[in-house]
């Protein structure tokens, strides 16, 4: 390791040790939940604290040039905007080039389940884990991002211009991400690098980039026989079951036995480059191996690439709601009038999610069996993302940063889930390289119970990220 590498990664352990730390206890702390789950948020003033803590923590760091501003759009959740002017040997060769750094500081809900001695606003340090509501989603990224460039003038390294955008909506979607980019259009101009703090890793023994996201689509699939329901002794066998008509309408568009969707729009051709990263990352990582199966169960198919293309590449169906049927103390002999469910279909990367919505909708309405009320209603589809290729010097500081910082090269995968903005800020900065990366790792169940921030694996992502600002400043 040279004396550089030495000297940041001492430089990033002392700030998180003596900084970072607690400043992020207070920050799990605050129950700043996003505008959709406290539409009273304002009142409430949770995201406002969430923010003047964060505000006030980067305002006293030693970064040369430093700006921090907390702007707020009308009706709108309030954005932090830091700028950072160049620095080093960028200062005069590269003073408009720009990087984007990006993060969020809005929360899920508390959700249930959490152990004994832990909770969503209760701050608890054990051993490597820092547990909590937000810590890594996405608390860090604002301190992270921060620490990273102080860390590369700290140790005489260089970087371009760089802007910090910290939002208060992405757990809502992102929906106030768009009128920021606008307002701030001229400002951030063209960048040619965006770093994304927001997303996962499979390990926490490397650095883990993002190449893509799946998109989704979601309704609710109503069936209605009835006008109220009848003793089952009496109807059934006369009038057919509202859920074994539900059933067939989604044989429709499911292969029950494999779980292949059957509806052509929803498929893509997979790029010949990411089967060949999915290769790659199969030989360390088969993703069977870290979920909760029962005893006795097991994965659709043992083959580890295929997994990783079933995870991101692949069309997959989940209902994730039912009504209309009661629990089962609760089930008497009648036969129901209705029922409904809710779908979430996740799209590959590339498939256009209207598209994929008009078909879903076509052939689930069409030819109602036995002239049942159909419906599907509260349509929601977002496209997913697929990054551009990695210029030559981008995948070089990525691996070279992850040796040095994990002791292990770095390695490239698809995220299963989807991250609405990521399509925004590739349309709108359409010539930028994208490194979308983040703490999310196995066990950390972010918005669910025991969340937790993985402590050392943030340290090493924020020493890298200090390379790759100096290696996009220096590159040809």
């Amino acid at each position: 390791m040279s004396t550089t590498h030495v000297q940041i990664a001492a430089h990033v352990e002392q700030v998180w040790q003596t900084d970072i730390l607690p400043a992020l206890h207070e920050y799990i702390a605050i129950p700043c939940v996003s505008a959709m789950f406290d539409p009273q948020w304002a009142e409430h003033g949770h995201l406002h604290r969430a923010i003047g803590l964060i505000e006030r923590w980067c305002r006293t760091r030693a970064v040369a040039g430093l700006s921090v501003e907390v702007i707020t759009l009308p009706g709108r959740t309030p954005m932090i905007v830091m700028e950072v002017p160049a620095f080093g040997a960028a200062g005069t060769a590269r003073p408009d080039d720009t990087v984007v750094l990006y993060g969020h500081l809005d929360k899920q809900p508390e959700m249930t389940g959490w152990r004994d001695g832990l909770g969503p606003w209760m701050p608890v340090l054990d051993g490597d884990r820092l547990y909590g509501r937000g810590g890594a989603d996405d608390g860090y990224s604002a301190f992270a991002s921060m620490l990273a460039i102080e860390a590369a003038q700290h140790a005489g390294l260089s970087h371009t211009r760089c802007i910090v955008l910290i939002e208060a909506s992405e757990e809502s979607g992102s929906p106030d991400l768009p009128a920021y980019l606008h307002a701030l259009a001229d400002r951030i101009s063209s960048p040619s690098l965006v770093l994304c703090l927001d997303s996962g890793c499979l390990d926490y023994e490397r650095l883990w980039a993002t190449t893509s996201l799946r998109g989704m689509i979601s309704a609710q699939l109503r069936v209605e026989i009835l006008t109220e329901g009848v003793h089952s002794g009496e109807a059934s066998g006369v009038v057919a079951s509202s859920f074994r008509i539900l059933r067939g309408l989604l044989d429709r568009i499911e292969n029950v036995e494999t779980g292949e969707l059957r509806l052509p729009e929803l498929h893509v051709e997979i790029p010949s480059d990411r089967r060949a990263q999915s290769a790659d990352t199969a030989i360390d990582f088969t993703i069977a191996d870290h979920l909760p199966f029962v005893d006795g169960a097991g994965p659709t198919t043992d083959d580890a690439t295929e997994q990783l293309l079933r995870q991101t590449w692949r069309p997959t169906l989940s209902v994730t709601g039912v009504d209309g049927i009661p629990p089962l103390d609760q089930a008497g002999n009648v036969l129901r009038p209705t029922t409904a469910i809710t779908l979430s279909i996740r799209l590959p990367p590339t498939c256009e999610a209207a598209v994929a919505y008009a078909a879903l909708e076509r052939v689930l309405l069409a030819d109602p069996p036995y002239g049942a009320r159909v419906t599907l209603t509260h349509p929601h589809h977002a496209d997913g993302w697929n990054a551009p290729s990695f210029a030559p010097w981008l995948q070089h500081a990525l691996r070279d940063a992850s040796e040095a910082t994990f002791g292990l090269p770095s390695r490239a995968f698809g995220e299963g889930g989807s991250i609405p903005f990521m399509g925004m800020l590739a349309k709108m900065f359409p010539g930028a390289q994208f490194v979308v990366t983040g703490v999310l790792g196995p066990g950390s169940n972010a918005h669910g119970p025991n969340e937790y921030l993985h402590v050392p694996s943030a340290k090493h992502v924020t020493a890298v990220l200090a390379h790759v600002l100096d290696a996009h400043a220096r590159r040809a």
